[in-house]
């Protein structure tokens, strides 16, 4: 364990030089081993029968993202995002896909592909229900996010997009209503991942918007054609660091229905990012949300929250102001030591990144000599984890740690597809392979995507993700938004032959999603953590209830609720294989289908 300063030093360099050396001999060491066999057998050998099936026309999902039509325009290919949520409260999870109705310099008709939301019919199936709802906006859509802003126990609708976002208001009826002007919340930037979270404390819901550059096609009009990017020649119209960068919004909720603007008063802006994606998260364990932002080929952010509704830029002092281009995040315990850990997808030639939260280590030794919390610390584990060198030439996006197999710790799947045209078809994207990595328990993770029946498809532009238990067998499915492409919804079939346990909150105290809460379940004599999180991935959203994998155990002897309020609850000798909610202050019970 080490020490850390409030302010790194050269002492701080050199332990974390040291730190990462030993780590890297060790990364060495375990590829050796790996590479004296076969890593395909090994990743079977275990024993894991779960496979991934492609069930998306099955389930009445006929989803093309824009149709297929392209016109080499950046817009064009950044999106798109979907979430799974339970708009209508009836216990299964429905899915809302973002779409972008064609080409930038084609006007928009009627006939113009929109936003989709699919309603579960609970036999595997799904129904179209967009018109009904009301949410079928045609603009050139980016990323979404659900949340319960106006605490009313259904969720609400915020939708990103090359221009004029919307703000959708749950009637708790099966539709929903614009609210965008009343609410205050029309961001007309370029806008990409959005979040929301109490990042107050005042028990009702904030949004975080992140926007990229400066688009408009009058003035790539006059740009010159071709431009570099990764020594590539590219025209300019799809290089980003051609625009000037967009400042991101903090939207803070007035509990009355509107929102106001807080950015500047807080300095939140992460001012020339870029940002493509963001997430509230309690890095230090302190029960208020810090913020990380991912910006594309600029230096990340990290907001420390103060705890007294203000941030402090830490992103020198956390070793986590990433500077390569970032699109996708996710965070998670997966080295299962009580602190939230957080992967970042990226761009080709920069390879993906595994920071290991430094902080129960850290706070450990802090508390031990001077009663003072330590800094937030992320080391990047990529090479030592054996997720750096595998990722190298993907141009990574959506993704999220999850428990595939159920087994006690968190994998990680990344969806992939290129930037870069083919020369010789230039109206296409390159396209590449998805990739699922396994936890293997000991710090290190491998590639299994072939294995698990998602290599059996054709490789394509893979672009937002988002995962959920949509047909309630207790393992995590996940839907693929593929760019200018069909959509793919993978159902688990096999994780839930290890036991599970899912929880669901419902806050009275705090927000009604328990959004920011934190949940620890104890089996067996091992301790997981999950943090309920309302946008990640990349411009998508994940199911709210959290998903436990429990091995071959089969009871828990401890489900502990830490609400953002700081009021906790704790139940003991909980039954496997359920889905159960917890209501602030009112006790757990099973959910019933």
């Amino acid at each position: 364990m080490q020490q850390f300063s409030k302010n790194p030093s050269a002492v701080d360099f050199v332990r974390f030089m040291v730190v990462s050396c030993r780590r890297l001999i060790f990364a060495g060491l375990v590829y050796l081993v790996l590479s004296s066999g076969d890593a395909t057998a090994n990743a079977s050998d275990s024993g894991t029968p779960v496979q991934f099936r492609d069930v998306t026309l099955a389930a009445g999902i006929d989803f093309v993202h824009s149709h297929g039509s392209r016109s080499s325009l950046l817009p064009e290919d950044m999106g798109s995002g979907a979430g799974f949520v339970d708009y209508d409260n009836d216990g299964d999870l429905d899915l809302y896909v973002v779409n972008n109705p064609g080409p930038l310099k084609v006007e928009i008709s009627s006939k113009s592909p929109g936003n989709i939301l699919y309603r579960n019919n609970r036999d595997g199936t799904f129904s179209d229900v967009t018109e009904t709802a009301g949410v079928g906006d045609q603009g050139h859509g980016m990323g979404c996010v659900f949340g319960d802003y106006d605490n009313d126990g259904d969720a609400d609708l915020y939708v990103t997009n090359f221009g004029s976002n919307i703000l959708y208001r749950n009637n708790g009826d099966g539709t929903f209503s614009d609210v965008t002007e009343e609410a205050g919340v029309g961001d007309d930037q370029w806008s990409t991942g959005a979040i929301f979270g109490d990042y107050d404390r005042d028990g009702d819901l904030d949004l975080y918007v992140c926007n990229y550059v400066e688009y408009s096609l009058a003035s790539i009009e006059k740009m010159k054609s071709e431009s570099k990017q990764a020594g590539k020649s590219v025209p300019s119209a799809l290089n980003p660091i051609a625009f000037d960068a967009q400042d991101n919004i903090l939207f803070r909720n007035n509990g009355d229905g509107t929102f106001s603007d807080v950015t500047a008063e807080l300095g939140v802006a992460a001012n020339g990012g870029r940002s493509m994606q963001a997430i509230f998260t309690d890095f230090d364990l302190d029960g208020d949300l810090d913020l990380y932002v991912a910006n594309d080929l600029t230096p990340n952010f990290v907001y420390e929250n103060n705890g007294d509704g203000t941030f402090a830029d830490v992103s020198r002092e956390s070793w986590a102001a990433d500077f390569r281009g970032s699109m996708g995040l996710a965070t998670g315990d997966y080295d299962s030591d009580g602190d939230l850990d957080l992967f970042i997808s990226h761009w080709i030639d920069q390879e993906n990144t595994l920071y290991r939260n430094l902080w129960v280590e850290g706070s450990e030794i802090a508390r031990a000599e001077s009663n003072k919390a330590d800094p937030i610390r992320l080391i990047d584990e990529s090479y030592g984890s054996l997720l750096a060198e595998i990722s190298m030439k993907d141009i990574g996006w959506g993704t999220d740690f999850f428990d595939y197999d159920n087994d006690s710790d968190l994998d990680i799947f990344v969806a992939n597809g290129s930037t870069f045209q083919y020369l010789e078809m230039p109206k296409f994207l390159i396209r590449q392979k998805d990739r699922l990595f396994r936890n293997e328990g000991n710090g290190s993770f491998i590639e299994i995507a072939n294995d698990v029946g998602i290599g059996t498809l054709p490789s394509r532009v893979g672009r937002g993700v988002a995962f959920g238990d949509y047909d309630n067998d207790g393992d995590v499915d996940f839907f693929v938004v593929n760019n200018h492409d069909r959509a793919v919804l993978w159902r688990n079939d096999g994780g839930n032959r290890n036991a599970w346990l899912q929880v669901k909150l419902v806050g009275t105290a705090d927000n009604r999603e328990g959004v920011g809460s934190k949940i620890r379940v104890t089996a067996g004599g091992l301790t997981q953590i999950r943090e309920i999180n309302a946008g990640a991935s990349y411009m998508s959203f994940n199911s709210l209830t959290a998903e436990f994998g429990l091995g071959q155990e089969s009871m828990v002897d401890s489900l502990e609720v830490v609400w953002q309020n700081g009021a906790t609850e704790r139940f003991s000798n909980v039954h496997v294989n359920q889905r159960v909610v917890v209501t602030q202050g009112s006790g757990i019970r099973a959910q019933v289908d």
